[in-house]
């Protein structure tokens, strides 16, 4: 498994007085996201189910996620890695499960109670699985109890624990709120990525407002 070295020096967040210009650094990040996007898109099927299969068993064998009762995981689309067979050991293992649904500029996390739950889901318009956002679920912002391990989704990860979203800011937006609500819980942040999603350190630095994941987990 492929754990984040937050306090080696390869992974060290550079100076600020260094960094390069924020916008410059914003359009490097668009580029590479727009590239990004347009690789995954072809990579093929079978490429995809070896590696989610692989990655699947690492995370299953984790001490991180095998601590963690409430856990937050994103629904796959067909050019992420698959969550789906990890989604229903989650649910044998009784773990309590939460997804992301959207409305607007808005995310919660709702509880999932099982794979009934899921195959009977709603398709959004970008073909996506999810809860209706106004239907009654438990919701971990306000249950009291919170998340112990997000494991959330990306275009493109570093080694060292960076991660490029899809330009949304939902996860970064969401940790915030609930950092801020449950000040005192400690939490894990895990990523999931295909081999094709790896980049260097130099193509996606970390900025000081970014969120270093703890661990992310690839098949190589």
């Amino acid at each position: 498994m492929e754990t984040v070295l937050t306090g080696s020096h390869e992974c060290a967040v550079p100076d600020p007085t260094v960094r390069m210009a924020a916008t410059i650094q914003n359009t490097l990040k668009v580029a590479l996201r727009r590239r990004m996007k347009d690789a995954l898109k072809y990579l093929d099927g079978e490429i995809i189910a070896r590696q989610s299969q692989a990655v699947t068993a690492k995370v299953l064998q984790s001490d991180i996620f095998r601590q963690a009762q409430r856990v937050s995981i994103y629904l796959s689309t067909t050019s992420e890695l698959d969550t789906t067979a990890l989604l229903r050991e989650m649910f044998r293992l009784d773990k309590m499960v939460f997804v992301p649904t959207y409305e607007g500029s808005k995310m919660k996390m709702v509880r999932l109670r099982g794979m009934d739950e899921y195959d009977s889901l709603p398709l959004t318009k970008w073909n996506i699985k999810q809860p209706d956002f106004k239907e009654a679920r438990e919701d971990a912002m306000t249950n009291g109890h919170g998340i112990d391990l997000f494991i959330v989704p990306g275009v493109a990860f570093t080694r060292c624990g960076a991660r490029m979203g899809h330009g949304m800011g939902y996860y970064d937006k969401f940790l915030k709120q609930h950092a801020d609500k449950y000040p005192h819980k400690k939490i894990s942040l895990m990523a999931l990525a295909l081999n094709e999603q790896i980049v260097s350190n130099e193509e996606l630095p970390m900025e000081t407002h970014d969120v270093r994941l703890h661990s992310v987990i690839t098949e190589n």
